[in-house]
């Protein structure tokens, strides 16, 4: 990393007047917060470009629950996001993609009122979709080779083919759940026991930990003893064999246990579980059902957190009696509409994405300390790791350098081939464990780091990556060529590019001025090249907002 301080004074001086920086706001600096009137008579001012001046849509189901709350509490709910909000948040929030310019212009400029609808139908199709939430799901799930979990590469790649054809197909999240609790077989042949083998121990309290994360959404270390052991019962008969061929194992039931087994389920019923049967399975009919709330409540809660940024009941995988939840309605709807659709989770994203709750800003207008918690504004956050080196990498025309613990050939990587594709944990690259990529040691939602750090500011300001990426950048080259001497033409387009909306008029003025000064000393070209690189060091950038 270049930490010589290679910024020029034109440069320096751009990113003071531009307020950039991981510190900094959103990116509504003094001269980018222009206030102009709604564009309806009587509509409160708004904060251009990030709030719409339009009145916000029909309130869904999930809006008259949020609203409920929010009334009753006092809290004021934020104004509804412009459409470039929208559009840059949607993209990345679903298929962890920027939108490309040409989408960006097309979509602010229809006039269709359901365009944002049309949108998410259309993404939720895309192919990025499945490798986006192939890539979340064996974070869940622990797909990694080595280290603490043993899948070894030719597991992961089974394992990882098999969730994304789950998720491709939009398999059933019910039958999903029970094909992997009730798995058995060889982990190369049968995929989904590597469910079994992801696991940091083979004990039955180890495995039991495990399934109670994944499916329940509960940590059981904060359980008694008495009740992680009641819940392992059900997983005591899993036995693991050795074959000759390297590295697989075979998942079965024990033979050995041919008597009467005992068991309590977590909601203290009891159950005896007669000579061959297999508890796993006992336990499943008994966890996969709608009457059930461990099951759906877990997972329509951390489907409200993956698309909100917040759970329902928060951390998502921390459910207990003693952590609240902020809205029982909403949690309830989600769960019966979950059950009602057949366990289709696409059905949950609509329902979620489609809602005034998530299309509304991010500039909160309630003081109220709870208003995130009550979801008065949608939940800033930086971009996942592997979302964003994939942007800079398009948008730099770069690779990232990956290595592994594994040997070759196990780290070969396509130059071609996006981050959000990788199928194992434990192949990683230096930016990827700089930026907060999850270890996918535990499962938990926490292991992925959010908070920026100074090494994180140092190499998106000064790094010779991000010199190369822009330095050498088609799409900064493209867009001089489009551009010819047209200043205000070329500015709009690196705005759309980076930051998917237009600049106002003081950004516009802010930038024109630079580039007039910067024309004299390092052209048309070095004036470019100091915008990308200070709109690309904006939270407007690296967080979704």
């Amino acid at each position: 990393m270049n930490i010589s301080g290679s910024l020029g004074v034109w440069r320096q001086s751009l990113i003071r007047l531009l307020g950039v920086g991981m510190m900094g706001v959103v990116g509504v600096t003094e001269a980018a917060a222009e206030k102009v009137e709604g564009v309806e008579k009587g509509m409160p001012s708004v904060c251009f470009p990030y709030e719409s001046g339009q009145p916000p849509g029909v309130a869904t189901a999930i809006d008259r629950l949020v609203g409920a709350v929010l009334k009753e509490r006092g809290i004021v709910s934020a104004r509804p996001c412009s459409d470039e909000v929208f559009i840059r948040r949607v993209f990345l929030d679903v298929i962890g993609t920027l939108p490309t310019q040409r989408e960006v212009v097309y979509f602010i400029n229809s006039d269709d009122p359901e365009k944002r609808a049309r949108l998410i139908d259309v993404l939720l199709a895309r192919d990025e979709f499945v490798d986006y939430w192939t890539l979340k799901w064996c974070d869940l799930l622990r797909v990694k080779s080595e280290f603490p979990v043993n899948l070894w590469p030719n597991g992961v790649q089974a394992y990882h083919r098999w969730i994304r054809d789950a998720v491709k197909e939009n398999r059933r999240y019910d039958v999903f759940a029970r094909q992997l609790l009730t798995s058995s077989g060889s982990n190369f042949r049968e995929p989904a026991v590597n469910f079994y083998r992801a696991v940091q121990g083979t004990e039955p309290e180890a495995i039991a930990e495990m399934v109670a994360l994944t499916f329940m959404g509960v940590r059981t270390e904060r359980w008694s003893e008495n009740n992680r052991k009641e819940l392992a019962a059900f997983f005591s008969r899993v036995a693991y064999k050795k074959t000759v061929e390297w590295k697989e194992e075979i998942i079965y039931l024990a033979p050995e246990s041919t008597g009467s087994l005992m068991a309590v389920f977590p909601d203290r019923k009891r159950v005896t579980i007669a000579a061959g049967d297999d508890p796993r399975k006992v336990f499943a009919d008994w966890l996969i059902t709608k009457d059930n709330p461990w099951f759906t409540r877990s997972i329509a809660n951390r489907v409200w957190y993956w698309l909100m940024g917040r759970g329902i009941i928060h951390e998502p995988d921390d459910i207990r009696p003693d952590n609240p939840v902020s809205n029982p309605a909403l949690l309830a709807y989600l769960q019966g509409e979950l059950v009602e659709s057949g366990y289709d989770l696409k059905h949950l994203f609509r329902l979620i994405l489609n809602s005034r709750t998530y299309q509304q800003s991010c500039i909160s207008r309630s003081d109220d300390k709870y208003a995130a918690a009550y979801f008065a504004c949608y939940t800033m956050r930086r971009l996942d790791a592997e979302v964003l080196v994939d942007a800079l990498n398009g948008f730099g025309n770069t690779q990232e350098k990956y290595w592994s613990p594994i040997p070759e050939p196990f780290t070969f990587i396509p130059e071609d081939k996006r981050t959000i594709t990788l199928s194992d944990g434990s192949i990683t690259s230096q930016f990827l464990e700089m930026f907060g990529r999850p270890s996918r040691d535990k499962g938990y939602e926490s292991e992925r780091g959010t908070n920026p750090t100074e090494f994180q500011r140092l190499y998106m300001l000064n790094s010779t990556e991000m010199h190369t990426r822009i330095w050498r950048s088609p799409a900064l080259q493209k867009i001089i060529a489009q551009s010819g001497k047209d200043r205000k033409a070329t500015i709009r387009r690196v705005y759309l590019t980076l930051l998917s909306r237009r600049p106002t008029d003081g950004e516009m003025a802010i930038a024109l001025a630079h580039f007039s000064g910067s024309a004299r000393k390092a052209g048309v070209r070095g004036a470019v090249q100091d915008l990308a690189w200070a709109l690309l060091n904006t939270k407007e950038f690296l967080y979704k907002h």
